[in-house]
């Protein structure tokens, strides 16, 4: 398998909404434009980052289809498919129109807390169903439970799984996986400031939160590694340093929205059950808009 095209940036994208939560297209069209400009290498639809637990099945299809319509500079669409409901997720993706996009990206079953062997199983069947290639995503702190590397190495074994997005922040997990797993199996970094080390340890890239907001610096990160300039790696990492933790202090999206409402780039709304950005962090986020 060579998914080369997955490697890099991918930027985690936002949804933005208008006053009243619809979700604002002219916005998207703008954010779209913003950070492939900016250099990211491929597109995230309806992660975390996008508010897919707040947003419908029509609505995801629609979004779907205008980064897919809006999409100028033809670059891969991964889209997030994901949830603790096995049937169901396999009706939406028969349900879901996927011959434009390069892969699912499906987060590790959460509240059920199921064992290894549900994890195997749900994501085995997942890709049994799926027309295109599925990328594992395993988040403990969102999810409650752990992938561990022993369950990610035997699911990497299935043709139609090529990869994990790793945020569970465990090196010893993280390097079992880099040093076992099959040579075209892919490990994308689910934390921002973790991408160069990923990239140093034989990982393919990130999917990132930041990358909304500062898509320039993870392509000065990817462009380092592939010239050898580890100062110009250091530099880039070291500009999203101050920035990354803000994008959490309120919970995800709700940082990432403020710096894009600071740029003029969307509003700062988010469905409830979040709210948006304390006029504290707004503060912070400002003073370090300057990348």
């Amino acid at each position: 398998m060579d998914f080369q095209h997955l490697e890099g940036t991918g930027v985690a994208l936002v949804t933005p909404f208008k006053k009243n939560l619809d979700v604002d297209y002219e916005a998207l069209k703008g954010l779209l434009d913003f950070t492939a400009k900016g250099g990211v290498d491929y597109f995230v639809v309806q992660g975390t980052t996008g508010e897919a637990a707040t947003t419908s099945i029509e609505e995801k299809h629609e979004i779907l289809n205008f980064v897919l319509n809006n999409n100028t500079q033809k670059l891969p669409v991964v889209y997030g498919l994901g949830g603790n409901n096995t049937r169901a997720l396999v009706r939406q993706i028969q349900q879901t129109h996927l011959s434009d996009v390069s892969a699912l990206l499906s987060v590790n079953p959460y509240y059920n807390k199921p064992s290894q062997n549900g994890i195997i199983a749900h994501y085995k069947t997942l890709a049994d169903a799926s027309p295109v290639p599925l990328i594992l995503y395993n988040v403990p702190g969102r999810t409650a439970s752990n992938m561990t590397a022993e369950t990610t190495l035997e699911l990497a074994d299935h043709p139609n799984i090529i990869g994990i997005k790793e945020a569970s922040g465990n090196w010893e997990q993280i390097l079992n996986i880099l040093k076992n797993k099959p040579k075209d199996f892919m490990v994308i970094s689910g934390d921002d400031l973790l991408a160069p080390a990923i990239y140093a340890l034989g990982g393919t890239g990130v999917i990132s939160v930041l990358a909304n907001v500062a898509p320039h610096l993870f392509q000065q990160i990817r462009q380092g590694f592939e010239t050898s300039d580890l100062e110009q790696v250091r530099e880039a990492t070291n500009q999203l340093l101050p920035l990354n933790p803000l994008m959490y202090e309120e919970s995800n999206p709700v940082g990432v929205k403020a710096a894009l409402h600071i740029l003029g780039i969307c509003t700062p709304f988010v469905r409830l059950p979040l709210v948006h950005a304390s006029e504290a962090l707004t503060r912070k986020i400002a003073a370090q808009i300057k990348i």
